[in-house]
């Protein structure tokens, strides 16, 4: 199936209300399932969520996360210590070609019982569940935060705490000062100090209700969006001036890019608007390894923009859903454009004229329908597979129709 998005950009608004952060809420989750005490507000509607949800309430001897990348990760750490018990973790065709050995290695190093099912460092995955002290591990911190979330999350139940020494350069470090936040707020002692992370075992944390912030990658495309209008303004929640998710960085990003953002404090509210007036940079230059999940909107803006775009740190891309670098360069180049990609950066050339009517493949990530989707401001443009946005957010093309988008199969 595929939808045609259409849009005669013409001067429009909208007022809508994004769900929870995936990020936050998938942490809550884990954490409230470690500990009583935590009521979650606004939770991510996202597939991602439901699903480890769904396993965290009544884990199951074989679980399958299907293109739950998250969960595999976060729901790996937390079996691990779930005493005489067993599990099969095992997920999608494309879930078995994604890496989790540096998580399993490290798990196994602090007394877990992990082993694969069939290729080495690779799901599906064997957990025999059992008690373990913690302790001092260390990291390569040049992979996805993931990995050292999903330590982190058990850490303050294991009688010793963690001590992780994250080794060069740490990757979407934004992430892991999240996850420390919320522990921080529930009043488990940690620090994170060049590249150490501590967290002391905790047997009783502050009860808390916490209501989530909703998800800043998700108010990309609306930011993409306005970008590409003549003019434009969309009111959005529930959104936060102080803000713990690292994709916030969209407000710096974006002004250069001709949005303007304004936050209502009172509301919990961000108001986009086309600036009035602005000219294009000839060139945007970015190194995004602390927000890697916002390159593919960018790409796509600068594409509709005309403007060289040149984004590094990608190098996570392509252990995602798809191999995000090869996915980009093939769509782009389907639309007109010159595209290069190295194994961690891609450089789009200015475009003058984009090609219409073009079917968009997503390769079952919810990113690449999404990211494409504003470029129907400028022409019709075909999505394959719409459905794939439920991932991170369902209501993406209910959304869509309310700031005029016509959108047919």
């Amino acid at each position: 199936m595929s939808y045609l998005l259409q849009h005669d950009n013409k001067d429009f608004s909208g007022f809508f209300k994004i769900s929870g952060s995936k990020s936050i809420s998938n942490r809550l989750l884990i954490l409230k399932y470690l500990f009583s005490g935590i009521t979650i507000k606004n939770l991510s509607n996202s597939d991602d969520t439901k699903v480890l949800e769904k396993h965290l309430k009544k884990p199951s001897t074989i679980i399958d996360i299907g293109h739950a990348g998250t969960a595999m990760r976060f729901l790996t750490a937390f079996l691990a210590i779930k005493e005489d018990q067993q599990f099969i973790l095992k997920g999608s065709e494309r879930m078995k070609k994604r890496p989790i050995k540096i998580l399993v290695d490290s798990l196994n190093k602090l007394g877990s019982n992990i082993t694969y099912t069939k290729k080495k460092g690779y799901p599906p995955i064997k957990i025999k569940g059992k008690k373990i002290k913690g302790g001092e591990i260390i990291l390569n911190s040049n992979i996805s935060s993931q990995y050292i979330t999903a330590l982190i999350l058990i850490a303050p139940v294991l009688k010793e705490g963690l001590k992780i020494f994250l080794d060069g350069w740490v990757t979407s470090r934004p992430y892991i000062t999240m996850t420390l936040s919320l522990l921080s707020d529930l009043g488990i002692k940690n620090k994170f100090e060049k590249n150490i992370i501590v967290i002391n075992p905790t047997k009783k944390i502050n009860e808390l209700i916490y209501s989530v912030e909703s998800d800043w990658s998700s108010l990309s495309y609306y930011y993409s969006i306005v970008a590409l209008s003549k003019n434009s303004k969309i009111n959005v929640g529930n959104f936060y001036e102080k803000s713990t998710q690292g994709d916030r960085k969209l407000v710096e990003i974006y002004s250069k890019l001709g949005v303007d953002t304004k936050f209502l404090k009172k509301e919990g509210r961000v108001i986009l608007s086309k600036k009035p007036g602005f000219r294009s940079p000839k060139k945007i230059t970015l190194h995004l390894v602390d927000n890697p999940d916002i390159a593919q909107t960018i790409l796509v803006t600068c594409l509709g923009l005309g403007i060289l775009c040149n984004i590094s740190g990608l190098h996570t891309l392509k252990i995602k859903e798809t191999n995000r670098l090869k996915a980009m360069k093939n769509e782009l180049k389907k639309l007109g454009a010159d595209v290069k990609i190295k194994s961690e950066s891609i450089c789009l050339l200015p475009l003058k004229k984009i090609n219409k009517n073009i079917s968009i493949n997503t390769y079952d990530d919810h990113r690449m329908a999404m990211a494409f989707s504003p470029l129907a401001l400028l022409v019709p443009i075909k999505i394959k597979e719409p459905d794939v946005v439920s991932k991170s957010y369902p209501n993406f093309w209910k959304d869509l129709k309310s700031i005029n988008y016509k959108i047919t199969s």
